[in-house]
C-alpha cells in the first residue's frame, strides 16, 4: 500500500490487524470472517503478524528470546528448533546471546521480521519497516526480507510512503490517496498505464502539458505533434478530436542539437549515472528530462529537445 503520510495506509493496518472497528464492509482471510460492523475477532486469535518502523524488541530479551517470544505454546524442542532455523534465515546465528542494543538497525529489523514470522502467520502487516534506515540499507534489507518471505512463503501487507521500498518488494502495489484506493496494479503497470492524474504524477516523475488529440497515436502540442508507437491506454479513442492533458516522462523527452524545439535549463538534480533537468521551452511548457551525467548542461544553457514517446499517458482536460 503506497501514498502520501495521512492517506489511511497505516488505518486499513489497523483494521486489518483488528485495532480498528469497521463502519460498514468486512474483511476475510482465507475465508474467514475477521471483522465487519459490530463484530470483530480478537487480535490474537487473528494469525497475523506484524513489524513495525521502530523494531519494537524488548530490550532486556536476547535476540533468541525476542524471537522466541510468541512460541510459548510450543515444546522447548520445537521452539528451540524454531528459533535456530530463524537465525539462520536472518544470517545471525552468531548474535543469539547479544541484545537489541548491542545490533544494529537493519539486524534488529531482521529479528523483528523473524520474530513475526516464528509462529507461522496467515498474514504478515509490515508498517513503514525500512523508514529509520539510510537509504543504501533500506534497498539491501528490502531484497533480503522479500526473499525471506519468499521461502517461507508467507503472505505480507507493507504499508509505505517510500516508492522505492514498495517496488523493492511489491509484487502488486496499492496506490492510495484521501482514504480511496485508487490503482491496484503491477509496479510496471502504474508506472507505464496509469489510471488517473494523481497515480500519473505520485509515481516517477513527469510533467503535464496541454494538447489535443488529432488521432489515436498523435497529440498536437503548442510545441508541435506527439507521435507513440504504443498506445498506453485502451480507451484512448474517446480522446480523438478533444482537448487533452498529456503526461510526459523524463525518458520521454531527449537531448537532440538539430530539433528544432529549444529551451533553457532552470533545473538539474544530479542522480548519480543521470541527471534529470527541468527545462523550459519557448512554448512557456516545462519538461523533464533524464540525461547521463558526463553530459554536462548548465543552469540557463540552450538545448534542442525531441520528444520519444514508447506510450501514451493523457486525460481528458
Amino acid at each position: 500500500m503506497l501514498g502520501p503520510s495521512g492517506c489511511g495506509k497505516t488505518t486499513i493496518l489497523k483494521a486489518v490487524s483488528g485495532f480498528q472497528n469497521l463502519t460498514s464492509g468486512e474483511i476475510l482471510l482465507d475465508g474467514i470472517s475477521l471483522s465487519k460492523p459490530n463484530k470483530i475477532v480478537e487480535p490474537e486469535k487473528r494469525s497475523i503478524g506484524m513489524v513495525f518502523q521502530d523494531h519494537s524488541l524488548f530490550p532486556h530479551l536476547s535476540i533468541s528470546e525476542n524471537i522466541g517470544f510468541g512460541l510459548n505454546k510450543k515444546s522447548k524442542h520445537n521452539r528451540d528448533e524454531t528459533i535456530n532455523n530463524m537465525l539462520r534465515l536472518i544470517g545471525l546465528e552468531d548474535q543469539a546471546n547479544k541484545y537489541p542494543h548491542e545490533l544494529s538497525g537493519g539486524q534488529n529489523q531482521r529479528v523483528a521480521l523473524a520474530r513475526a514470522i516464528a509462529p507461522k502467520p496467515k498474514l504478515l502487516l509490515m508498517d513503514e519497516p525500512f523508514s529509520n534506515l539510510d537509504s543504501e540499507l533500506r534497498e539491501s534489507l528490502g531484497f533480503e526480507v522479500r526473499a525471506i518471505l519468499k521461502e517461507q512463503n508467507i503472505t505480507a501487507i507493507m504499508v509505505t510512503h517510500d516508492q522505492n521500498d514498495a517496488f523493492a518488494l511489491g509484487d502488486q502495489i496499492g496506490v492510495m490517496s484521501e482514504g480511496k484506493l485508487l490503482q491496484w496494479d503491477s509496479s510496471y503497470n502504474l508506472y507505464h498505464l496509469p489510471k488517473s492524474r494523481f497515480v500519473a504524477q505520485f509515481i516517477g516523475d513527469g510533467v503535464f502539458v496541454k494538447g489535443r488529440m488529432i488521432n489515436e497515436g498523435v497529440v498536437l502540442t503548442s510545441f508541435g505533434e506527439v507521435q507513440y508507437k504504443i498506445n498506453g491506454q485502451n480507451n484512448a479513442s474517446k480522446f480523438v478530436g478533444k482537448d487533452v492533458d498529456l503526461f510526459l516522462r523524463p525518458d520521454d523527452v531527449k537531448h537532440d542539437p538539430k530539433s528544432s524545439i529549444r529551451g533553457h535549463v532552470i533545473r538539474k538534480t544530479f542522480k548519480g549515472s543521470q541527471s534529470l533537468y527541468t527545462i523550459k521551452i519557448e512554448s512557456g511548457d516545462e519538461l523533464m528530462s533524464l540525461a547521463p551525467s558526463q553530459e554536462e548542461m548548465k543552469i540557463g544553457e540552450t538545448i534542442g529537445l525531441t520528444i520519444v514517446a514508447d506510450r501514451l499517458i493523457c486525460f481528458e482536460q
